[in-house]
């Protein structure tokens, strides 16, 4: 039998409230998920981001892209594919300044890793880029929110990241809308 009168009262309560918080940490599930558990869509969606700050300093050209990517996992393994083209205009003032038409980079590449928190997704890969970043097997990492117009992504192609804004289409992460 156990005897209360050989301890002292701040010491169960101390005991009894770790006990207590241990429970209620296993009772909630982690939010961060691996592309190791599981099989399923990890991460897909498509539509039309802006990236911030355009071309950046002095122009600041409004550069818009068109995005779509999957993500699944089967096991232990990632698979996916991830496309972007980045369009800005011909000139930067005037009469063809909101005809985005030059086509100043596109990435094309195959996702191979993923990692999951919250409705934030992580993926990973290679890509074959052309324009600005230009390469073969150029690793790239894509950080993308779920939602909808306004949800933030960015694309890190070698040493270049591209921080953008979803303006028309939907991300969803690990089953989000």
């Amino acid at each position: 039998m156990f005897n209360l009168s050989k301890y002292s009262v701040g010491m169960v309560v101390g005991a009894l409230l770790l006990i207590g918080g241990g429970v209620l940490i296993l009772s909630f599930p982690a939010h961060s998920v691996s592309a190791e558990s599981g099989n399923g869509s990890i991460a897909r969606g498509a539509g039309t981001t802006i990236i911030q700050g355009g071309t950046g300093s002095p122009d600041f050209v409004p550069v818009l892209t068109t995005v779509a990517f999957h993500a699944e996992r089967s096991g232990n393994s990632v698979s996916g594919d991830f496309e972007c083209l980045a369009r800005a205009p011909l000139s930067s003032t005037g009469a063809g300044s909101a005809q985005f038409t030059v086509n100043v980079m596109y990435v094309t590449g195959q996702v191979t890793g993923a990692v999951v928190s919250g409705d934030v997704a992580t993926l990973t890969g290679t890509a074959h880029i052309t324009g600005i970043g230009a390469g073969t097997g150029v690793p790239f990492r894509f950080v993308v929110h779920g939602g909808g117009p306004g949800a933030p992504a960015a694309l890190t192609t070698g040493s270049l990241v591209f921080n953008e804004i979803l303006t028309e289409g939907s991300f969803q992460v690990s089953g989000t809308d």
